[in-house]
């Protein structure tokens, strides 16, 4: 293997190295023996080169890599380079995107190209976002990082030695995350910059090294793009029913359960992030998978677990003295990370496409136990509860949470929508009619009180709600409406106790709920607000005092 790599190293016509790349790094002439480029580097090799980074392995082969002060997305510091164009189309008011003048854009530009030319070596990777042949994106990820070429590889749709042939990608990610952002950026005053520059199809990575922001970004491209196809770019993971071809899609916040309630061992798994809806069908747009592991039991979610092996990439993850991970420590974060290529997963459709879905099902994890463990939508009600994308932060998942909090996220996934949550819901809403697609809302957080008081639904219960669904019993079951926010809740369930589906009946106190439910939907209403949507339809699903 190291005579191997000498000669990577040496020939300048190996299909590793990219002349014309080397050009395109840098304004200024380049020795080209002095700077090796490492083009879609097999796994083994980008193992050695890892572990001589200070990487290590874990008792199953995983490489464990750690991401160094930053540990998650950088949500704040993603900005946009607007021409007058663009300025009609990005979501700003009232979004969580930012803007970057062209002149800082530039000067952090310069910077990144600068560390990325100084470096001995550089990996890079081209490939793909979206199964769809006539929707996909082509995706190059430039890095000094081992660690985020075996990630990109992962997470991406890999291609052939043909695909590499006369290979022009539509985008190119430049990671310079060892590199922090210039000081002197007006419109950019943090270490860190994601920038995106959507005309000049580049985007710049400054002061992190969170593999998780190249993924994000290539979502964010195609929640640029796709709906301007009249195709739906979705949060969500999707699963299908291998005899009757039913397609199940799942919309959730991280910790709602979109991963593990997709993994279903009943079902064929078509991915677990990011998918898109066409005229034909969903597609992901995702190569592989990427799972938080935090007290991740192999008991609960053996998919995810026993895809962690040879190939995978473990971040932030501590390993005990044997090497053996230890998923309960959350020392590092508690965001810990396993990336594994989709071909990883026991029951997966490979190309990831499926058909239309039967069912659209929006998750919750509310802390506060004051919404029913499932609920019944018209399609008004599922783009109300998709647009506002409620769920609950959880005491010790973020620095400085001790109490429950509710957040709202657009769409299920606002850090990552360039365009209004209204782009995307007109979409959702012509494809239900067309489809006559069921719609679902799913708490799968607190019964019987909130968090400290009540006790989180068991995913045993949350599963069976799943059964009933896909076999049919809940569609046609009888229903009663939930004060304030006239869910349909259903009065039976087969295997299941019907004092759980209405959640203020599980509580002794029962005046104390009626007074957290008005507060919550007070949250609600002032959390549509801020979208400036005038549709009376959506409007009227608005919580009623």
């Amino acid at each position: 293997m190291d005579f191997f790599l000498n000669t990577l190293n040496n020939n300048l016509n190996s299909e590793f190295y990219n002349k014309n790349l080397v050009l395109k790094l840098s304004e200024n002439k380049l020795n080209y023996n002095e700077i090796c480029i490492y083009r879609n580097l097999p796994v083994p090799l980008i193992y050695q080169k890892a572990l001589k980074k200070g990487c290590v392995l874990s008792d199953k082969g995983a490489l464990v890599a750690y991401s160094g002060y930053k540990t998650g997305r950088s949500a704040k510091d993603k900005r946009f380079v607007l021409n007058n164009e663009l300025e009609k189309l990005i979501w700003i008011k009232n979004a969580p995107n930012s803007v970057i003048s062209l002149e800082d854009y530039n000067l952090n530009k310069s910077l990144a190209l600068g560390y990325l030319n100084q470096c001995q070596e550089l990996y890079v990777f081209d490939g793909y976002g979206g199964w769809d042949l006539n929707n996909r994106i082509k995706i190059r990820v430039i890095t000094s990082n081992p660690y985020h070429a075996l990630f990109s590889n992962n997470i991406f749709i890999r291609p052939n030695k043909d695909d590499l042939e006369d290979f022009t990608p539509d985008y190119v990610i430049y990671n310079a995350g060892k590199c922090f952002n210039n000081h002197l950026s007006k419109t950019a005053s943090s270490k860190t910059n994601v920038m995106i520059n959507l005309e000049e199809k580049e985007i710049f990575i400054l002061g992190t090294e969170y593999a998780g922001e190249m993924k994000k970004i290539v979502f964010t491209i195609f929640n640029f793009l796709m709906p301007q196809k009249n195709i739906l770019s979705l949060h969500s993971s999707v699963n299908f029913n291998p005899v009757t071809k039913d397609v199940s899609i799942f919309f959730g916040l991280s910790g709602t359960g979109k991963t593990t309630l997709s993994s279903d061992p009943k079902r064929i798994l078509i991915g677990d992030d990011e998918h898109c809806w066409t005229e034909n069908g969903v597609f992901n747009i995702e190569g592989g998978c990427y799972a938080k592991c935090i007290n991740l039991n192999r008991e609960r979610e053996k998919d995810i677990y026993d895809a962690i092996k040879y190939g995978s990439v473990l971040e932030n993850v501590i390993l005990n003295e044997y090497h053996i991970p230890d998923y309960k420590d959350s020392t590092i974060t508690q965001n810990t990370r396993a990336c594994y290529p989709i071909e990883h997963v026991n029951n997966v459709k490979i190309p990831c496409i499926a058909g239309h879905p039967n069912h659209v099902i929006l998750l919750t994890c509310d802390a506060f136990g004051l919404l029913p463990i499932v609920s019944k939508l018209t399609i008004n009600q599922a783009l109300f509860y998709f647009i506002n994308g409620y769920t609950s932060k959880i005491a010790g998942t973020e620095d400085g949470v001790v109490e429950p909090e509710a957040t709202f996220s657009a769409c299920f996934g606002e850090a990552f929508l360039p365009l209004h949550p209204l782009v995307y819901a007109k979409l959702l809403k012509e494809k239900l009619n067309k489809h006559n697609t069921h719609c679902w809302l799913i708490n799968t957080g607190w019964v019987g009180g909130g968090y400290g008081k009540g006790n989180r639904c068991k995913l045993s219960i949350t599963r069976k709600i799943l059964d009933n669904i896909h076999n049919g019993n809940l569609i046609d079951s009888d229903y009663e409406a939930l004060d304030l926010f006239n869910l349909n809740i259903p009065k039976n369930c087969e295997d299941i106790d019907p004092i759980l589906f209405h959640p203020r009946k599980t509580w002794d106190d029962k005046e104390l709920y009626d007074k957290e439910l008005k507060n919550l939907a007070g949250l609600f209403n002032e959390n549509f607000k801020r979208f400036e949507i005038n549709d009376q339809e959506l409007l009227d699903c608005l919580p009623k005092f």
